[in-house]
């Protein structure tokens, strides 16, 4: 086992892993830099959401190896991936996972509670991220009250208001309308900027990827070194690639 380089906050070699028995990683290697913002690009199915359950903890691939800063994620036990997502990872996934007896303000500070941060430090926090995403008006409201845009809102505000290493974005605003989706990335790339948080972004956009301050492109699971992403209105699933070197 060779350690990664120190410059990589996540560090992948060779991932594979399938699900049903349907290849969905074939080998992927990649290095991502400390305060980076990385786009995971490609159509739909061609792996993006599986490579960043990999290197984010929620799965072990059945080959390969994945480090977080310089600690082998691969090698942990269930425990000690789950406190390494809840203490150093955000996750934001495409529809909002919310817990339906909580409170807006209780949803967003609910990885600070479950690490025993201080209820008032907690609450104040959350309530930092609410107002940057203009949705600390609902602070009081419970999920089924809310609109998709602004339950989604939240899903983003509790990612940040952790104050993770590395935030897991996939396709984060794949359920927003244009002004919604503008909002969000703009808050989501410039708290990642000014916090110094490293952002895998998962996305099929190339509005979204535009973003990023680099490409890793992929196709049927396996890094290419080009992928010509369709326009949102665009059929889905379209690409063009060329396989990388």
């Amino acid at each position: 086992m060779v350690a990664p380089p120190d410059n990589d906050v996540i560090w992948a070699r060779s991932l594979h892993h399938s699900h049903n028995g349907s290849p969905a990683l074939g080998g992927v290697s990649l290095g991502i830099r400390d305060g980076e913002i990385l786009a995971v690009t490609g159509p739909r199915g061609s792996g993006k959401t599986t490579l960043l359950h990999c290197l984010s903890g929620q799965l072990v691939p059945t080959q390969g190896e994945v480090w977080f800063n310089s600690v082998p994620v691969h090698t942990m036990g269930p425990r000690l991936r789950e406190r390494l997502r809840r203490d150093r990872f955000g996750w934001i996934a495409p529809e909002p996972q919310l817990v339906q007896e909580l409170n807006t303000w209780e949803n967003t500070a609910l990885p600070l509670l479950l690490r025993g941060t201080a209820h008032r430090e907690a609450k104040k926090a959350a309530m930092e991220w609410l107002e940057r995403l203009d949705i600390g008006m609902c602070a009081r409201k419970r999920p089924h009250a809310l609109q998709q845009s602004q339950r989604q809102r939240i899903s983003v505000a509790r990612a940040l208001a952790a104050a993770p290493t590395v935030i897991f974005a996939d396709e984060p605003t794949a359920t927003l309308h244009r002004t919604d989706r503008a909002h969000v990335l703009r808050t989501l790339t410039s708290a990642a900027r000014s916090h110094g948080i490293t952002v895998v972004l998962a996305t099929h956009d190339p509005e979204i990827a535009a973003l990023a301050d680099r490409e890793v492109p992929l196709l049927d699971g396996r890094r290419v070194a080009t992928v010509a992403l369709p326009a949102v209105s665009d059929t889905e699933g379209r690409a063009a690639c060329s396989l990388s070197v």
